[in-house]
C-alpha cells in the first residue's frame, strides 16, 4: 500500500467507527432494557452525527477510488496526483461536505413542524420517518428536494468510481501474472460490491413512494445501507495487509 492510502484508510476507520457508534449502540440498548425512547435533542444529534459520517465516509470512497485509479493506471503520475498535500486537500474535502450535508439535512428536517405523532418508526432517527411526522406539506417537500439533488451528486460520485474501476480492470487484465491479478480483483470487487449496496439502499430508503414502505421493508433496507458497509469495509481493507493475515491465523 501507498502512504496516502494509509493515510485514507485511517480516515476510513475513523468514519466507519463513527457511523456504526451513532445508531447501534442505542438500538441495542433500546432491545435489552426495552426502552423506546429517545429526546428531540438526542434524536437531533443522532441524526446530525450519522449524516455527517456516511455522507464524509461517502466522499472518501470516491477518493479511495481515485486513488487506485492513479496507481495502477498512471503510476509515473501518482507522486504529483497523489501526494501529500493533494491527498490531505482530498481529505479534508470529504469532510467538509459531509459536515455541510449533515448541517443542510440536520436544520431542514427539524425546522419542519411536526404534529402527526411522535413516535420514529425506526431503531434510528431516520429523515424519511421524521418527515412522516410532518403536518408542513411546503417545508416537507423542501427537504425532499434537498434529498433528491444530494441523491444526484451521489449517484455521480458512483459513476466515477465505476469509471474508474473499469480503467482499472482493462489495465490490470493486461498483467500477465495471475496472482497480481488475483490481488487487485479481490479488493476492488468487494469494494465496489459494497458501494452499490450502500448507494442503492441509501437512495431506494430516502426516495422510495409511501405505498412500498413496511416495517419490515424499511428496517431490512435502512440496515442494509447504515450497518453493513461501515461492518465490511475493514474486512475488505485489513485483509490485504499480509501481516495482519499472519497475526490472524496465529491467533485462530
Amino acid at each position: 500500500l501507498h502512504t496516502p492510502m494509509y493515510f485514507l484508510l485511517l480516515n476510513l476507520s475513523v468514519l466507519d467507527l463513527g457511523s456504526i457508534s451513532t445508531t447501534v449502540p442505542k438500538a441495542m440498548a433500546n432491545s435489552l432494557w426495552d426502552k423506546r425512547r429517545i429526546s428531540y435533542l438526542g434524536c437531533a444529534t443522532q441524526l446530525f452525527f450519522f449524516v455527517f459520517f456516511i455522507g464524509a465516509e461517502y466522499c472518501l470512497l470516491t477518493v479511495m477510488a481515485y486513488d487506485r485509479y492513479v496507481a495502477i493506471c498512471q503510476p509515473l503520475h501518482y507522486g504529483t496526483l497523489m501526494g501529500t498535500r493533494a491527498c490531505a486537500h482530498m481529505e479534508a474535502a470529504a469532510w467538509a461536505s459531509g459536515f455541510l450535508n449533515a448541517l443542510l439535512h440536520t436544520a431542514n428536517t427539524f425546522s419542519v413542524p411536526l404534529c402527526q405523532g411522535n413516535a420514529v418508526g425506526q431503531f434510528f432517527c431516520e429523515i424519511p420517518h421524521i418527515l412522516k411526522l410532518s403536518c408542513s406539506h411546503s417545508d416537507y417537500l423542501r427537504e425532499v428536494r434537498l434529498i433528491v439533488v444530494i441523491c444526484c451528486l451521489g449517484f455521480g460520485c458512483f459513476v466515477f468510481m465505476v469509471v474508474s474501476y473499469v480503467g482499472i480492470f482493462r489495465v490490470v487484465l493486461r498483467i500477465p501474472s495471475v496472482q497480481r491479478r488475483h490481488k487487485v480483483f479481490s479488493t476492488c470487487l468487494p469494494h465496489l460490491a459494497v458501494v452499490s449496496l450502500l448507494v442503492t439502499t441509501g437512495i431506494f430508503a430516502n426516495l422510495k413512494p409511501p405505498s412500498m414502505s413496511s416495517p419490515s421493508l424499511d428496517l431490512l433496507v435502512s440496515v442494509l445501507y447504515s450497518v453493513v458497509p461501515p461492518a465490511v469495509n475493514p474486512l475488505i481493507y485489513s485483509l490485504r495487509n499480509q501481516e495482519l493475515k499472519d497475526a490472524l491465523r496465529k491467533f485462530l
